[in-house]
């Protein structure tokens, strides 16, 4: 079992979720310049975090269903963050605050293990997007991100895929096809 279907396992088992909430399509979760401490479990649709940047939107991160999201940088520290988290079609969400994340975790060493792990993953998958962003070729860049997500291909609007790998629908659509 992986990290994410034991942490969600765990808190379905203790029933720690303080609430279900629905979007809707381009509904926005979360906006640059707030702040948002609590843990999201996806249970239905698909999220994209993104920045903008003098007008130009960069996706930098997607959530789709049975993964949670988050705005990491806010979750941790509790300051604004400059993240948008917007729903790319009707999302079902389970939300668990900070604080009741953190009083199940410190239950036991295994839970604080767990998210030790989720943690190091975490920062194992931004790295590897970091690569991806650096990278000139859009062929390695689609390839790279296919061979390590392939779901997302199923789960994402391409138009959203082409943006978050730095290229247009039409070459998206092209590697696709090659």
């Amino acid at each position: 079992m992986d990290f994410v279907n034991k942490l969600y396992s765990e808190i379905e088992r203790q029933n720690y979720w303080d609430k279900n909430i629905s979007l809707k399509r381009n509904e926005y979760l979360k906006v640059g310049g707030t702040v948002e401490t609590n843990l999201f479990y996806i249970v239905s649709g698909s999220l994209k975090i993104s920045i903008i940047d003098n007008s130009t939107e960069h996706i930098i991160r997607f959530g789709y269903k049975n993964n949670f999201i988050m705005a990491l940088d806010s979750f941790i520290t509790e300051k604004p963050s400059d993240f948008y988290i917007q729903a790319l079609k009707k999302t079902e969400l389970k939300v668990l605050s900070k604080q009741n994340y953190f009083t199940l975790i410190n239950q036991s060493n295994d839970l604080m293990k767990l998210w030790d792990a989720i943690l190091q993953q975490l920062i194992v998958q931004q790295l590897d997007r970091e690569k991806d962003i650096l990278i000139n070729s859009p062929k390695e860049r689609y390839k790279r991100v296919f061979q390590r997500s392939p779901q997302l291909f199923q789960e994402i609007p391409n138009k959203y895929i082409a943006s978050y790998l730095r290229m247009s629908p039409e070459t998206l659509s092209r590697l696709k096809k090659s």
